[in-house]
């Protein structure tokens, strides 16, 4: 986690990190450029808006994870369960056939496994494509919907003790 937080910081002091920003954030104005205190508070609610869109991508990407994490500490140890005389033959004696027969002959573990890893994989897909190339245009516009329906709400909603700060 520190090596991200000191790759950002050499990207952020070579201003190289607008090309990888996620988010465009309003910079900051000269003072030629203030007309009046109404867009002053205008730039502070839209950097606001942004950082609780910010914020709310941030849960998503901590849900999915989670959602993983719970699919291979439940799932994952039940299908390995159900193979698990399969697995002691694969110690004593290892091929791919084995493998391949075992899987066919127990399909509730197959559908298991396949369930974490594929999970696993949309979920590493899905976060690299938004480091690498941004958020796309769709789904920023649906966070942004979902941050001015938490704000309508109010403190009532359950996200938003989450984005607000």
């Amino acid at each position: 986690m520190a090596a991200i937080f000191t790759a950002l910081e050499v990207l952020e002091q070579l201003d190289i990190l607008p090309y990888f920003s996620i988010f465009s954030f309003p910079k900051a104005m000269d003072s030629s450029e203030q007309s009046s205190s109404i867009d002053q508070n205008m730039a502070s609610s839209d950097f606001a808006f942004a950082q609780q869109v910010q914020r709310l991508h941030r849960l998503t990407v901590y849900g999915r994870w989670l959602l993983v994490c719970c699919l291979w500490l439940t799932i994952a140890p039940l299908s390995l369960w159900r193979l698990r005389e399969e697995i002691f033959l694969w110690q004593q004696y290892f091929t791919w056939v084995a493998v391949r027969y075992a899987l066919f002959y127990h399909p509730l573990s197959t559908l298991g496994l396949s369930m974490c890893i594929g999970m696993t994989a949309a979920v590493l897909i899905w976060q690299s494509r938004n480091i690498l190339f941004g958020i796309p245009q769709h789904e920023l516009k649906r966070l942004e919907t979902k941050v001015a329906q938490i704000r309508q709400q109010g403190a009532s909603h359950p996200l938003w003790k989450w984005i607000s700060n």
